[in-house]
């Protein structure tokens, strides 16, 4: 890997990147960026699900050091927090920045701003959180950043709500995909999410990033460049069925794939609206979902806890 170029530079430079801009543009006349699929026309300021009009809204943007070790490195991972979200769990540990909007409108001038501002502390890449609902904005952004010397790896932070027609749009442009699948019953995500449609749209979502990117690359300084690393974050009684999302990830993705099993779930947000999810991760759960990680495949050197 000692000659990585980020995708993005590739693109940018035979023109697709602003070809795929274009197209991402189109979609926010009738809006399909994601599996709600809302048709309002954010061009015109129409808002839907993610509350988010022709502009992005960003809550913070600093070098993050409470990422996975592949990413943090030495100097962290440059991340951009982007305000409101079109899943809205609700028990978002973001509440305040998903679900009441903390945060403001940018241009994608001040957005490219952000991203060469992180490069420029040391940043190992550019982690965008919650992109799904502003990849046109994203795409925009990233075409004046690659102009102005943009030129670490790119990751798409994201609940795997997503519409593979989008993801094929950042084909060629992400370098490092990083979803969460968070469930694998589709009435606990309805219970949660209001998103029945959650673990089929996820499964799909998460077989076209490593499509993509394949498994995750780590150079030899430790840092990575390329590939798919999947967060699971373990909810309380085994509401998200870890085993079953195990063996998805085992059997259908790639024996190889880097999991992270996150143990920090507490309720926030309106979790007390469901008993279940009313009180913090026990350690007891915590240790049958590394279990049953382990049981369906996970291999421990490919399995990352932070």
């Amino acid at each position: 890997m000692t000659n990585f170029n980020p995708k993005y530079l590739k693109s940018a430079k035979s023109g697709k990147l602003n070809e795929k801009k274009k197209e991402a543009f189109k979609r926010l006349d009738k809006c399909s960026l994601c599996p709600r699929n809302c048709k309002v026309n954010r061009l015109e300021g129409e808002t839907g699900v993610c509350k988010t009009g022709v502009k992005a809204w960003v809550s913070s943007y600093s070098p993050h050091f409470g990422e996975e070790a592949p990413l943090v490195g030495y100097h962290g991972s440059g991340t951009i927090f982007f305000t409101h979200c079109n899943l809205l769990c609700s028990f978002c540990q973001n509440y305040d920045i998903s679900h009441e909007g903390n945060g403001v409108e940018v241009t994608n001038v001040q957005l490219a701003t952000f991203m060469l501002q992180l490069q420029k502390m040391g940043c190992h890449n550019i982690n965008f959180v919650t992109p799904s609902h502003v990849i046109p904005q994203i795409l925009s952004a990233l075409e004046i950043a690659v102009e102005n010397g943009l030129s670490v790896p790119l990751i798409y932070n994201t609940s795997a709500y997503d519409n593979v027609d989008s993801l094929k749009l950042l084909d060629g442009i992400i370098d490092i995909y990083m979803p969460d699948f968070k469930f694998w019953d589709s009435e606990i995500s309805q219970k949660t999410c209001k998103a029945k449609d959650y673990p089929e749209k996820a499964k799909e979502a998460i077989k076209e990033m490593h499509r993509q990117v394949g498994d995750l690359i780590i150079a030899e300084n430790g840092i990575a460049k390329q590939g798919l690393l999947v967060r699971h974050l373990v909810l309380p009684h085994d509401l998200a069925n870890t085993r079953k999302i195990m063996r998805f990830i085992y059997q259908e993705i790639s024996p190889n794939t880097y999991v992270n099993i996150m143990p920090q779930y507490r309720p926030c947000g309106i979790a007390y609206e469901i008993f279940e999810l009313s009180s913090p991760l026990s350690q007891k759960d915590y240790n049958l979902a590394l279990q049953a990680a382990k049981e369906e495949g996970i291999n421990q050197s490919k399995h990352i806890k932070i």
